[in-house]
């Protein structure tokens, strides 16, 4: 398959050297010195536990350069899609798909916005992944899953489809044997939506208290009621979820619970490593996209919206 990464920094850029290592035809979309390093010395990887590589492979900065493709995954930050997204235009084919792995719920529908809801698969991810340096990605841990598959065309309650593989789509299928033979944990799915709000259950809260705490999770997780309202948080989202007609997995508390009991005491959410950086944060496409469905719905979430007037005068770097 012909791949391009839309956002080839720790995430897409993981993703697309893992593809590239595997022998797929991939075009990394980058900008200023990260490309330049691509383009002379090619995109490193180094995993203390999964080994270090580097692979050599197309670098653009100009999407009209590249022309249409099988898939483009996005993985741009969400504050940047307003630049970000017109330039999947000139990679759209007739049957490109185009997979967005972006944190929170808005990215398929503002990706459909530009490509059309046919080209549009969803999906998220797992992995910790940081981009030290122009062409240098490292990875921490052995995390590397895509959960993905259909977001359009599907029955308006999305417990519908939970579990029935059958209805997983040739074309999801097709790129996840790609994806997997490239050593990706990846988990075809037949209803995106819901692997993307159980992350969003997640990240709501842990983005929200690591960054408004300034502090990782291990010293707000030692306070129980730091954890009360971690939980509280996560279940005014899975209520929108609910109202939204998204039936989040049945054990999506009970799993939460396990994997916040277990992170390592130093993990920082991507967003307090922006805030900490002083860069832009995501937090319309978190806490403000949590808050905005949830005022259309009539769904009360204290506690996000607090987050959210705490975290928004962030949303462009150092408050003025």
């Amino acid at each position: 398959m012909r791949f391009a990464i839309l956002g080839s920094g720790a995430v897409g850029g993981y993703f697309g050297a893992k593809l590239a290592r595997a022998g797929q035809d991939v075009t990394f979309i980058a900008r200023g010195a990260h490309l330049d390093a691509i383009r002379t010395t090619g995109l490193q990887v180094q995993s203390a536990k999964l080994g270090d590589f580097t692979v050599r492979a197309a670098a653009h900065s100009d999407t009209a350069t590249v022309g249409p493709v099988d898939v483009v995954i996005v993985s741009v930050k969400a504050y940047d899609n307003a630049t970000a997204l017109p330039m999947l235009a000139p990679m759209i084919g007739p049957k490109t798909v185009v997979l967005t792995l972006q944190n929170g719920v808005d990215s398929s529908d503002q990706v459909a916005a530009v490509v059309g809801e046919r080209h549009v698969l969803g999906g998220t991810t797992y992995v910790a992944t940081a981009l030290e340096g122009p062409g240098l990605i490292v990875q921490t841990g052995v995390h590397r899953s895509i959960i993905f598959g259909e977001v359009f065309g599907l029955p308006a309650d999305a417990s519908a489809t939970v579990g029935n593989v059958s209805r997983i789509t040739p074309r999801v299928q097709a790129i996840a044997d790609v994806l997997g033979a490239a050593d990706i944990d990846v988990t075809p799915v037949a209803d995106a939506r819901v692997p993307i709000w159980d992350k969003f259950v997640y990240l709501v809260a842990f983005s929200g208290f690591t960054g408004a705490a300034r502090l990782p999770i291990g010293p707000v997780w030692q306070h129980e009621h730091a954890r009360e309202m971690f939980d509280a948080a996560s279940r005014e989202i899975a209520a929108i979820a609910k109202a939204e007609g998204i039936t989040i997995s049945a054990n999506r508390f009970e799993t939460l619970q396990e994997y916040m009991t277990n992170i390592p005491p130093s993990t920082r959410s991507s967003l307090l490593i922006d805030l900490q950086m002083g860069k832009r944060i995501e937090v319309e496409a978190l806490q403000g996209a949590a808050v905005r469905r949830a005022r259309k719905h009539g769904v009360p979430v204290p506690i996000v919206s607090t987050l959210y007037a705490l975290l928004k005068p962030w949303e462009h770097g150092p408050a003025q």
